[in-house]
């Protein structure tokens, strides 16, 4: 399965990449374009879009949730860690800092990714141990 999303991933696109990987399709492929072809990408390459405009899962959809957000209330709904998740990354990623204490800093670490990988195929990388460890501290304070 496609993946397509605006290049220079951080906060919601860096944490989209990993929950689909580790919940939804562990092969998935991500491709990286800018801002104004993800949609035109989406068509012609039979992908599924997130966090740009015109994408199936848009930057803040009619519900007001990130790509994130709605594919955990999609997919693994039932899972209060990765609601959790939700809340912070939607907190860090649209400026509502005060949603979950973790948010100030996701958003502080996520900026620095694009300065210290070579390209967003290296930032899901290693961003998904970031995204890993903080799932298990959520799950090991929701008593899982």
């Amino acid at each position: 399965m496609k993946w397509v999303t605006r290049k220079r991933i951080q906060v919601n696109r860096a944490a989209t990449a990993w929950f689909v990987r580790r919940f939804i399709d562990s092969e998935a492929e991500f491709l990286f374009t800018d801002p104004s072809s993800v949609s035109e990408v989406q068509e012609h390459q039979n992908a599924i879009g997130f966090d740009a405009p015109g994408a199936r899962y848009p930057h803040v959809d009619e519900e007001g949730r990130c790509s994130f957000e709605a594919l955990v209330h999609e997919h693994k709904s039932n899972d209060a860690a990765l609601m959790e998740l939700a809340r912070i990354i939607h907190g860090a990623d649209l400026d509502d800092l005060g949603a979950a204490p973790e948010c100030a800093g996701l958003l502080a670490i996520s900026r620095g990714f694009p300065l210290v990988a070579t390209d967003d195929h290296e930032t899901m990388a290693k961003s998904s141990f970031l995204y890993d460890s903080l799932y298990a501290s959520l799950q090991q304070r929701k008593g899982k």
